[in-house]
């Protein structure tokens, strides 16, 4: 017994002091808590009057929740227009479930938080980085939204996998680039997640396959920023069957829309704007929960989609890219038509044909690859497309065809039989691809090309050559060929053709030399490099420094270019600027010139690399919108850049000057051409060359007119190349007031969005008659953008701001003024990324504006060369024959592109 009293007495001891320290730690823990809540007080620079934080308890604040022992477990101070920034103390909230700053001006780096928290809602705000470890260990957080916050380019963090109970993840705006993960789908970590939004970001690449089969009900990956954008089919959302809405807009998915047959809770579709082709199914048509879809700006066939009373349909056919065969909803296509789409289905229902495939009569329009006799279809003729695929049995129900021609391409599959059964064919030729089984026997007199196929005669493929190595390695193979061979010769016999043509009948010059350099390019292509030295009085004397120029460009003795513009006479002066002044001059054949002509006073640094760089950039991009550069000179102080004639000079005359120089003013139709001109060249420079050029200096005196009033963007002295892989990068400040996007002028950074901006104000320009900056106006009027954007809000004073010399007594042209001003002023948005990109602006305008079209190139005659042709005779028949010849033109073969979009160039110079 007085063994036990001992032991009672330590027993109690001990629980008194377990119960002392517990209570020690919870005063300390309230105490750390009230303290990390003063300092977050102190740094928000309005609390006190905004939220009346001023109660000694920090429990009794407005917009705080603390537990039943005074921790605090929720802040949440959304929408209250607080400045300031986050104490990183936050992090000591240990019991912290829910952080709500939503709706603020909140800035600086975001701080960590506790590992219990469950709901982190930081959305429009101006915080700059966010931890990428963050997630790491949050077990029970469940929502998240980052959207709208400056934060620099990042990848979705892994840590966020740590996140297993994650149901709702909202990160648009937030600077992500990269693929989307894989462990956002099924078998991912997040059996629960079912909202994930990724909108406007950076992210590239396909929507992955893991989506297939998830709990996901609401995707919005719409308006990525990134230069490729999202890609490949939408063939994932086929098994994501949960889906109630999905946003894919403003991308680059191609293919067709899969079938959507088990979506019975799908509500929402959102598909415009991208490169999807094919018909639209019926399954999309069909869905029970359909409130709303948008279809516009794809290149989707067939019938019109007539969809169910009630739904709201975005799909204008009068103003989108949409080929369907009729105009009203529910009308079928005839039936060669739809024979035709059932044929290239199994091939993806590729792009080239939706742009091409235009109406209801194959024969009547001249589709791609359709050729007809007698209004019927008599070859077919898809060689040397790129396609792959499966070749369709669906070929036999064009029983007039004599000739099927699928040559060099990368198909798949078997010959299937079914096409021994057209009745007047002659002729199959399905060599060279990836076909394999028997060939199914054809009645005799049918000639069958089937070499190049190593698997046909066998039961199951077995090479190993897949077709993207097969395009490869072709690829390679003609790229050297082209490099080491074809192009020196060319480019040498152009270039004695020019220099005979601007070498009058006796006058002697100094002999030039063109050295021919094989190199690698950066990027691993074969190219070549031609250095044009000239002796003497030539372009490049001995004495100066060698300049090596991309294939194809021309060096011009200093001597010519005196004579072509009577010794730079004053009479012949077209302009004059800070750079120098332009001299018109003529050659002795009649063509004419504009010869840029630098000061040589002012020639510095900058001024040599300007020139060096609009000589750069002139010869790596071609297009029917950008002035072509036909030669250049750099002999001692002169530095002369030669262009193709303008002859109504810059837009800047005629939508500024006109009344001055006795000239009538620009139509509103006419505008609207030059707009669209001016939008396709700058696209081809951002989108569609090989890599992303901004020009920096968009404004009405760079566009320059032909007598065709059709635009050209000139002077590409400040153009910079974006560095791969970015989206924005820092540049010193260069461009004209007025036309500087505020983020450019402020900060520097330079992304595409900078010339969206500049174009915009043009536009503004184009439809009032006012000048960018105009010191005739007050001040608040003095700067169009924000002049212009206040008069858009006004719908009842926007027809005042029209320019008064435009007939707007129809309802169509004040229509379509009106839709080009709301592009304005898309494209003039304070933030970057609320820009649109120029396709999109290519988009709107060109439904509005009679698109011109190429005609028809002479296959019979394509490949000549005859040397008693003018030199853009020759330039013309080269880039006719690049830009339909069989190679494969992903390889940089010359920096003398033809039009991307496929337009036949101008006899005078090749754009």
């Amino acid at each position: 017994m007085k063994m036990e009293k001992p032991q009672m007495g330590f027993g109690v001891s001990s629980l008194y002091c377990f119960v002392l320290v517990l209570s020690v730690i919870v005063i300390t823990a309230r105490g750390q808590d009230y303290e990390v809540m003063i300092m977050l007080k102190r740094m928000i620079i309005n609390a006190p009057n905004t939220l009346q934080w001023t109660d000694p308890d920090v429990c009794k604040w407005n917009h705080i929740q603390c537990d039943k022992r005074n921790r605090v477990i929720a802040i949440q101070i959304g929408n209250q227009t607080l400045q300031g920034s986050l104490p990183k103390e936050l992090e000591n909230l240990s019991q912290l479930t829910r952080f709500e700053c939503q709706g603020n001006n909140f800035t600086g780096a975001f701080p960590y938080l506790s590992k219990s928290l469950q709901k982190l809602l930081i959305h429009g705000n101006m915080f700059s980085s966010f931890p990428n470890d963050f997630f790491m260990a949050m077990s029970n957080l469940e929502e998240v939204r980052l959207d709208e916050n400056p934060f620099p380019q990042w990848m979705v963090p892994n840590s966020l996998k740590d996140c297993l109970a994650l149901q709702s993840f909202s990160a648009q705006s937030v600077g992500f680039v990269g693929t989307i993960p894989d462990f956002f789908g099924n078998g991912g970590p997040f059996p629960g997640l079912v909202y994930l939004a990724l909108s406007r970001n950076y992210f590239e690449g396909v929507l992955p396959a893991s989506l297939s089969g998830s709990s996901i009900e609401t995707l919005l990956v719409n308006g990525q920023n990134s230069k490729s954008k999202l890609n490949g089919t939408l063939e994932v959302l086929k098994n994501m069957t949960s889906l109630k809405q999905i946003w894919a807009h403003g991308n680059s998915f191609t293919g067709p829309i899969p079938d959507l047959s088990h979506h019975d809770q799908l509500f929402d579709v959102s598909l415009r704007d991208n490169q999807l082709t094919g018909v639209i199914p019926p399954s999309l048509m069909a869905l029970p929960s359909l409130k709303v879809v948008s279809l516009t700006n794809n290149h989707f066939q067939g019938s019109p989609p007539l969809f169910k009373n009630g739904v709201r349909v975005d799909n204008n056919m009068d103003n989108g890219r949409n080929q369907f065969c009729t105009k009203i909803p529910g009308e079928p296509c005839s039936p060669l038509v739809n024979a035709l789409l059932s044929v290239i289905e199994p091939l993806g229902y590729p792009l080239k044909f939706s742009q091409s495939w235009e109406g209801n009569d194959p024969c009547a329009n001249q589709w791609t690859g359709i050729i007809c006799s007698g209004g019927n279809i008599s070859v077919i003729n898809f060689q040397n497309m790129g396609l792959s695929g499966s070749i369709s049995p669906s070929f036999a129900r064009l029983t007039s065809v004599t000739k099927l021609l699928l040559a060099n391409n990368y198909i798949t599959g078997t010959i299937p039989n079914e096409l021994t059964s057209m009745p007047f064919l002659q002729e199959l030729d399905v060599s060279n691809n990836n076909l394999y089984g028997r060939v199914p026997p054809f009645r005799d007199g049918v000639v069958l090309e089937f070499d190049g196929n190593p698997d046909i005669g066998k039961d199951k493929p077995t090479s190993s050559l897949g077709g993207g190595d097969k395009k490869n390695d072709a690829g390679i193979i003609i790229g050297i060929m082209i490099g080491l061979v074809i192009l020196p010769a060319i480019g040498i016999l152009i270039f004695m053709k020019y220099r005979r043509k601007l070498n009058p009948k006796g006058k002697v010059q100094n002999p030039t030399a063109v050295v021919v350099h094989p190199r690698y390019s950066a990027d691993g292509n074969d190219a070549i490099k031609i250095s044009v030295v000239g002796g003497g009085t030539g372009a490049l004397s001995p004495t100066s420094n060698v300049y090596p120029m991309e294939a194809g460009n021309m060096a011009i003795s200093v001597q010519v270019l005196r004579d072509v513009t009577n010794n730079f006479s004053e009479e012949n002066i077209l302009g004059k600027g800070g750079f120098g002044t332009v001299y018109k001059g003529e050659l002795h054949d009649g063509t004419k010139i504009a010869v840029k002509r630098m000061q040589s006073g002012t020639m510095g640094e900058k001024g040599l690399s300007e020139f060096m760089a609009e000589i750069a950039v002139l010869t790596r991009v071609r297009h029917k919108h950008l002035v072509a550069l036909l030669g250049y000179c750099l002999d001692g102080n002169e530095r002369l850049l030669v262009y193709e004639y303008m002859p109504q000079g810059a837009l800047s005359r005629l939508l500024f000057h006109w009344k001055k120089e006795g000239l009538k003013p620009l139509e509103w139709k006419t505008r609207l051409t030059i707009a669209l001109d001016v939008a396709r060249g700058v696209e081809y420079l951002h989108d569609l060359t090989q890599q992303t050029f901004i020009h920096r200096d968009l404004k009405p005196s760079n566009i320059l007119l032909g007598d065709d009033l059709r635009a050209k963007v000139s002077d590409f002295g400040l153009v910079r190349l974006a560095p791969e892989g970015k989206a924005s990068f820092q540049t010193r400040l260069a461009g004209t007031f007025g036309y500087l996007a505020p983020e450019y002028a402020a900060t520097g950074r330079l992304t595409t969005k900078v010339d969206v901006y500049s174009f915009g104000v043009i536009l503004m320009e184009m439809i009032t008659g006012r000048r960018a900056l105009d010191e005739s106006r007050s001040e608040e009027n003095f700067h169009l953008v924000s002049w212009f954007c206040r008069m858009l809000l006004n719908k009842d004073s926007f027809v005042t701001i029209i320019d008064p010399t435009i007939d707007i007594d129809d309802e169509e042209t004040l229509a379509t003024i009106s839709t080009v001003a709301d592009l304005a002023g898309h494209c003039c948005s304070r933030e970057p990324y609320q820009r649109p990109d120029m396709s999109h602006a290519v988009s709107v305008l060109s439904p509005i504006v009679e698109i011109w079209k190429p005609t028809e190139a002479d296959v019979d005659d394509i490949f000549g060369v005859n040397f008693d042709m003018t030199l853009p005779q020759a330039l013309k028949r080269w880039q006719d024959f690049e830009g339909n010849s069989n190679l494969d033109t992903t390889y940089p073969f010359s920096s003398v592109n033809t039009d991307t979009n496929g337009y036949n160039t101008k006899s005078s110079i090749p754009l």
